[in-house]
C-alpha cells in the first residue's frame, strides 16, 4: 500500500507547488464597463466583435489581430502589412443580422474578446450570448464614443502592457478633440455652417442631428439640417428632395461615391446651395471611414478634416501634414504625397 501512496503524494505535492505557477499565469482587470475580468498575463491574440473595436485594435498593435470582421477592398488592403492581409474574415456582431462564423473563431482561438456597447443596444448581450462557446474572457471598451477614445487608449494600454503606445494615442484624441472644440467655439447658431450628410446611392438618406453617425457635424461647429429622433439603430433615415429643398443646405457631405459623381450633373440638386457653390465634398475612407459607418477613431482625423471644409479661415490646417502625421502614428504607414491626396478625393 505504501508503495502506492508514496508516488501519489509525491504528484499531489508536485502539482501543490505548480498551482500558484498556473494561477499567475493570470491577472483580474475591471473593463471599461466596471466589469472585473480575468484575463492571462500574456496576451498576442485577440478578436474584435466589430469594426470599430478591430480598427482601434489596429491601431494599438496590428499583430493581436486575429481577423478581419469584413473583407477588405482592393485599395484598403494596400494599406495593411501582407501578413495583415492574409488574416481570415471571422466577420462580427454589428448592422443588420451580422454575426461571426463561430467555427473559424474557435480556430484562430484567441486570448480575449473585445466588444464595445452601441448606443444602449440589446447587441452586448446577444454577442456574450453567441459567445459563450468560445470560453475567453470579453472585455468592455469604448470604441465609438468621440469623448471616450483618449481613455480607451490608456485602458488599452494597461490591459495590453502596451502603456506607452495607449498614451500617445491618448494624448492625439485629446488633442484633436479640444483643439478644434477651441476653435470653433463662440460660432454663433445663426452663422454655424448647414450642413447634410448625404447617405445611399440617391443622397436621400441621411442621419439625425443627434445620432452618433452624424456626430461630427456638431463636434466640427456645424449645424445638421436634418433636426430629427433617430428611429433604429441602423440609422440611414429616408427624406425627400422637395426636403431637402427646403433645407437648401450651404455644405453636403457624400458618404457613396457613385452619388459624389454624378450629384454635380444632376438636375434635381442643381438649385442647392452647396451644389451650386461646389461645397459638396466625399467623406475619405480609405482603410478606414473618416466619418461614419462605421464611426470610428478615424474621426480623430475626420473631425480636423470636417472643421477646415466647413471654416477654412477659422481653422486653417494643412490637410496633407495632417493625414501624414495620423497615418503614421495610427495606421502605422508612410504616406507619399499622391497617395494622401488620393485619400483626400483631391
Amino acid at each position: 500500500m505504501s508503495k502506492i501512496i508514496a508516488p501519489l503524494i509525491g504528484t499531489i505535492f508536485s502539482l501543490a507547488i505548480l498551482l500558484p505557477a498556473f494561477q499567475a499565469e493570470a491577472r483580474e482587470i475591471v473593463d471599461m464597463d466596471g466589469r472585473p475580468v480575468e484575463v492571462p498575463v500574456k496576451i498576442s491574440r485577440i478578436y474584435g466583435v466589430s469594426p470599430p473595436v478591430t480598427s482601434i485594435l489596429y491601431a494599438m498593435d496590428p499583430s493581436l489581430l486575429v481577423g478581419w470582421n469584413a473583407p477588405k477592398n482592393g485599395g484598403d488592403r494596400l494599406f495593411f502589412p501582407e501578413r495583415i492581409r492574409s488574416l481570415p474574415v471571422i466577420g462580427g456582431w454589428y448592422g443588420q443580422g451580422q454575426s461571426a462564423n463561430i467555427e473559424i473563431l474557435i480556430k484562430v482561438n484567441p486570448d480575449l474578446i473585445l466588444i464595445s456597447g452601441w448606443q444602449g443596444s440589446s447587441m452586448e448581450d446577444k454577442t456574450e450570448e453567441a459567445l459563450k462557446r468560445i470560453r475567453k474572457p470579453i472585455i468592455h471598451i469604448m470604441a465609438l464614443d468621440l469623448p471616450r477614445y483618449a481613455d480607451t487608449f490608456r485602458f488599452l494600454g494597461r490591459l495590453l502592457n502596451r502603456e506607452e503606445r495607449g498614451r500617445r494615442l491618448a494624448e492625439y484624441a485629446d488633442r484633436s478633440l479640444t483643439g478644434i472644440q477651441r476653435a470653433v467655439a463662440g460660432i454663433p447658431d445663426a452663422k454655424k455652417a448647414r450642413v447634410y450628410y448625404a447617405e445611399g446611392g440617391n443622397g436621400l438618406s441621411s442621419e439625425c442631428d443627434r445620432s452618433v453617425h452624424a456626430e461630427l457635424i456638431n463636434y466640427a461647429g456645424g449645424k445638421n439640417v436634418f433636426q430629427c429622433t433617430q428611429r433604429t439603430q441602423r440609422g440611414m433615415e429616408k427624406t425627400t428632395m422637395e426636403q431637402v429643398l427646403v433645407w437648401n443646405p450651404e455644405v453636403i457631405v457624400v458618404q457613396e461615391p457613385a452619388f459624389y459623381q454624378r450629384v454635380f450633373s444632376d438636375p434635381r440638386w442643381k438649385n442647392i446651395r452647396a451644389v451650386q457653390d461646389r461645397r459638396v465634398y466625399l467623406i475619405p475612407r480609405s482603410p478606414f471611414n473618416w466619418f461614419d459607418r462605421p464611426p470610428s477613431y478615424m474621426r480623430l482625423l475626420g473631425i480636423k478634416w470636417l472643421a477646415n471644409t466647413l471654416y477654412p479661415e477659422r481653422v486653417p490646417l494643412d490637410m496633407v501634414k495632417e493625414t501624414r502625421e495620423f497615418y503614421r502614428l495610427f495606421l502605422h504607414a508612410e504616406l507619399s504625397d499622391t497617395q494622401i491626396r488620393r485619400v483626400l478625393n483631391k
